[in-house]
């Protein structure tokens, strides 16, 4: 364990200890060494309280363990709180009291800042936080008397807010420009509840429904405002920034309409019904490079500029929301590079085209001549499990990795394939990790046609907004492993629209270099950025993600990319299958 003191602007010294967390441990012994929260008398019921006129809230203690960290505030006497859950944080809207204005660094493991002035408190995590995942919030009474809000934030984390709190918990941040300030930066006017990117985990925008087959949603690509025609000039977009995400609002009087194209460039937007003077704005967020109006006969050309390519299934989600006051319906464009297709299968998409049988390698020729058709065999390893977690962040990775792993079990199977797991629930093969590894690579042996590991990536917290999207990696352990590699890439990238990061063969990995058929190490996401680790908590994504590696791996064993080259689909007799 290490301990590392941090000074707020407040001028308050305190020491975060970091270190191992065991499950349903608590991250503060009284009394212990470097955490500075007294010991927890039984949850009181205080009576009435006059409200201090002097009081003031913040200067948190904090301790954090492992991927736990925990923040304790004092409640002076009359202080009133909401509490909001959001895309990039928990924040805290104070009443009662003078909130001690304060910016700080990392507080832990899942809280990578701290802000706090204007009414308000800021915990910014590297992970979203649902109404109740990712938080818990408790109220005591300690033995001194005082009451405090217990704050414990985790990917692992859940529970939300318990009965002992007597805060509000809300859906939505409040609106004002300062709280604004406080938690997104200043921003080009207001939003109102449910245009701020803060509460977009509260009300989440479906992916693109690019056939319209829904009629309550409007395609993403294009639509129209209800109600009669009344042009009107079209605002400036009204911004809103979270981590690694930004949202664009447009207002849009009724009876105009949209259309939207992607590109290499970013989104154009042409509108009817409207008018608009020429302007644009530059270096507006990471993710929006730049806006820009132009005039045209009918109405208006928007122009966003991205930070990456924009296709019509990923960097991007929109949706036409109904006025939140007045009769402006609101066009709102979520833009990240990390965005992928989050819409289901259909029943269709749901399978696998069925590989045929292949003749069993013999060692002899005479056996050779009373063979018979067999399923080829294929090894599938969720990466990790039982005391090795993996990545944790938005999502643990020994979860998510069996997870896909059982999909892809279920659709192969259905296809003819004989597929075999390195472990099936949540336990290692072996607690030494180089054992356990090495076991998981000795089930590719001959007898087997293809060996494919599932694994989850991340990143550092000062660096999570980095990594994102899909990758696969191969080794030189076999001649026909780049080829299984390059098909699995594909198809992954192909079935769920992610930020393609393409092959990798820099690092010899245990698990593939220790396989004598065959192999690749997908990487299905980065748990550890915001938007991407949302697509590896969506059981859509996660099915589209299994559907690319089995279409992967079927691609592999009829195109003979397998340990001994054959391919099924040339077998004469098995084609007739």
């Amino acid at each position: 364990m290490k301990r590392t003191a941090i000074l707020l602007s407040s001028g308050l010294l305190f020491t975060v200890a970091t270190g191992s967390l065991a499950q349903g441990a608590t991250p503060f012994t009284p009394g212990a060494p470097g955490i500075n929260v007294p010991s927890l008398a039984p949850i009181t019921t205080p009576g009435a309280v006059t409200p201090d006129s002097a009081a003031t809230f913040g200067n948190p203690r904090v301790s954090s363990q492992g991927s736990v960290t925990r923040v304790v505030f004092d409640l002076p006497a009359g202080v009133t709180y909401a509490l909001t859950p959001t895309f990039g944080g928990l924040r805290l809207d104070v009443q009662g009291a003078r909130v001690q204005p304060a910016i700080s660094a990392k507080l832990g493991a899942s809280v990578s800042e701290y802000r706090a002035g204007a009414g308000q408190a800021t915990l910014i995590t590297p992970y979203p936080l649902a109404p109740s995942d990712g938080w818990r919030a408790s109220e005591a009474t300690l033995a001194t008397g005082k009451r405090v809000l217990i704050l414990e934030l985790g990917p692992g984390v859940s529970g939300g807010a318990g009965t002992s709190v007597r805060g509000q918990v809300l859906t939505t941040a409040p609106t004002s420009a300062a709280a604004q300030t406080v938690l997104n930066g200043p921003l080009p006017g207001s939003l109102p509840p449910g245009d701020q990117v803060s509460g977009s985990v509260n009300v989440p925008l479906p992916a693109p429904t690019l056939d319209g087959s829904n009629p309550a949603q409007p395609s993403a690509l294009q639509g129209s405002v209800p109600g009669p025609a009344r042009p009107a000039a079209l605002g400036a977009p009204r911004i809103g920034k979270s981590p690694g995400q930004t949202r664009v609002v447009l207002d849009l009087p009724p009876g105009s309409a949209y259309r939207i194209a992607t590109g290499a460039v970013g989104l154009t937007i042409t509108l009817t019904g409207v008018s608009a003077a020429p302007q644009q704005a530059t270096g507006v967020s990471p993710e929006l490079r730049g806006w820009t109006y132009a005039p045209t006969a009918q109405g208006a050309a928007i122009t966003l500029s991205t930070a990456g390519r924009t296709t019509d299934r990923s960097g991007w989600r929109a949706q036409l929301l109904p006025p939140a006051s007045g009769d402006l319906s609101r066009l709102v464009l979520d833009l990240s590079p990390a965005l992928a297709d989050r819409t289901p299968l259909t029943a269709s998409q749901r399978a696998v085209q069925a590989v045929a049988p292949q003749f069993a390698a013999r060692p002899t020729a005479l056996l050779a001549l009373s063979t018979s058709l067999v399923k080829p065999r294929v090894v599938i390893d969720p990466g990790h499990g039982g005391k090795d977690p993996g990545a944790v962040g938005t999502v643990v990775e020994k979860q998510v990795t069996l997870d896909v792993a059982l999909r892809v079990r279920d659709l192969l199977s259905a296809a003819g394939v004989d597929v075999v797991l390195t472990r099936d629930s949540d336990r290692e093969l072996h607690p030494v990790k180089n054992t356990d590894l090495q076991m998981r690579a000795a089930m590719g042996t001959p007898g087997t046609a293809l060996f494919v590991s599932i694994h989850v990536n991340a990143l550092d917290a000062s660096a999570a907004l980095r990594g994102y999207g899909i990758e696969t990696w191969w080794n030189p352990n076999h001649a026909r492993s780049s080829a299984l590699a390059a098909l699995l890439q594909t198809q992954m990238v192909q079935q769920t629209g992610a930020f393609d990061k393409g092959l990798k063969n820099t690092q010899s990995l245990s698990v593939l270099r220790n396989s004598r058929v065959p192999a690749a190490l997908v990487e299905i996401g980065f748990a550890s950025h915001p938007v991407d680790g949302q697509n590896l908590q969506d059981s859509n994504y996660l099915d589209r993600v299994a559907l690319g590696i089995a279409q992967g791996i079927r691609e592999a064993l009829v195109s003979g990319v397998t340990a001994d080259g054959a391919s099924a689909e040339a077998t004469p007799t098995a084609a007739k299958r």
